[in-house]
């Protein structure tokens, strides 16, 4: 596998340019700059918040010094809380080209637009000279998620991804799992499974927390879609979202934007502290990838039954469908035919080199099917994390 080496001693998958808006005021302007370069590995993320926040400070800082992320422009209106000359301070400190056009001190759009592509236009001149590495299984972090999950999610998609992250952790590779509102009532399960009774403890709680945090919301992580694919319980479905994390000891539980500090098995923790105020524990699959993403996962392995078209800026995303049928009606979106267990007979062992095979390639630069088609989602929102650094 070949990557790209930063200043900062990271390696990447991809060597994009991001354009980064730091308040919804100038969501236009970022964007038109972006589209400019539509065909090429310029990526559009942003928050969309005025007041402040420190999970979406944390957030912003580690996309735009993610190692797949080669250059970023930051697009300011001016008069947000966002702390830009910081953000631009921590990218420069990390090796990264960096740009800031504060719009309001450009004289407004077009001139902001204008100073964006001319902008953009060098930076991807001048990522073209980054240096070129070779990329071990042990340098790469896989992050994996779930969406559209129906009644073959369980017992074909999430056991290959488990038996992937078991092959990956016994070479040294980063993996990470988390949707702790989709693993209610496997509490027990995690706890059995940490290295540590302390962090076994934290595990246990976390769980507790997502299912507390739920019921103050009036709802679970439980869709019409889940039941239309045949599952009937929100346990039924924890149970399937449980296999993709493997077989191996939990080394730690990790948060939003926070890197492992080793290799080995991490779950992450997406539900905010507190009551429910600032966000969903679960508001929508690419907030949570987005997190994956920034705690430095180089790409994620995203499971469905039902059947999801989304990508992610800056890290690709390889689907793995559950369901033959899907797999069938929706193949231009679908990496893996996971399906194949129930219809050809495979192992889950077969389907995890498949898995191998495909992150082999992506991580070599081959697109995934979501880069194909040009996805790149994003989503940043408001949280709170009130027991953390965050």
């Amino acid at each position: 596998m070949k990557g790209y080496l930063r200043k900062d001693g990271r390696k990447g998958i991809r060597n994009v340019v991001v354009v980064t808006y730091l308040v919804e005021c100038a969501h236009h302007v970022a964007a038109r700059i972006a589209q400019h370069y539509q065909d090429q590995n310029v990526h559009l993320i942003g928050f969309s918040g005025c007041a402040p926040n420190d999970y979406a400070e944390l957030m912003m800082q580690q996309l735009c010094t993610h190692p797949n992320v080669g250059a970023v422009l930051l697009v300011s209106l001016g008069c947000e809380n966002f702390q830009r000359d910081r953000l631009k301070q921590d990218i420069q400190d990390c090796g990264r080209p960096v740009s800031l056009i504060v719009i309001q001190d450009e004289g407004g759009t077009q001139s902001s637009i204008a100073k964006g592509i001319a902008s953009v236009g060098d930076m991807l001149q001048i990522i073209k000279n980054v240096p070129t590495t070779d990329i071990d299984w042990k340098d790469l972090m896989i992050g994996t998620v779930c969406g559209g999950s129906d009644g073959y999610s369980g017992i074909t998609a999430n056991p290959s991804v488990g038996a992937t992250f078991d092959w990956l952790v016994d070479h040294e590779a980063t993996c990470i799992f988390e949707e702790p509102g989709e693993l209610i009532g496997c509490e027990r399960l995690l706890q059995e499974r940490a290295v540590t009774p302390e962090l076994g403890i934290q595990l246990y709680n976390c769980i507790v927390k997502a299912n507390n945090y739920y019921k103050q919301m009036g709802h679970d992580s439980f869709s019409a879609g889940n039941a239309t694919g045949g599952l009937t319980t929100i346990e039924e479905k924890s149970l399937g979202s449980y296999c993709k994390s493997g077989s191996r000891p939990i080394q730690g539980l990790t948060f939003p934007a926070q890197r492992p500090c080793k290799p080995g098995l991490w779950m992450m923790d997406v539900v905010p502290d507190g009551e429910a105020r600032w966000g969903f524990p679960n508001i929508n699959d690419n907030a949570e990838i987005m997190e994956m993403i920034a705690c430095g996962c180089h790409l994620v392995l995203y499971t469905t039954g039902r059947g999801s078209v989304a990508g992610s800026a800056i890290s690709p995303v390889v689907k793995v469908c559950s369901n033959p049928v899907t797999y069938l009606h929706m193949n231009e979106d679908m990496d893996i035919n996971a399906g194949a267990i129930v219809t050809e007979g495979l192992s889950f062992a077969d389907v995890r080199n498949l898995i191998l095979r495909c992150i082999e390639q992506t991580a070599s630069g081959i697109p995934t099917q979501s880069e194909i088609l040009g996805h790149r989602e994003y989503s940043l929102v408001y949280k709170s994390f009130q027991n953390t650094c965050l």
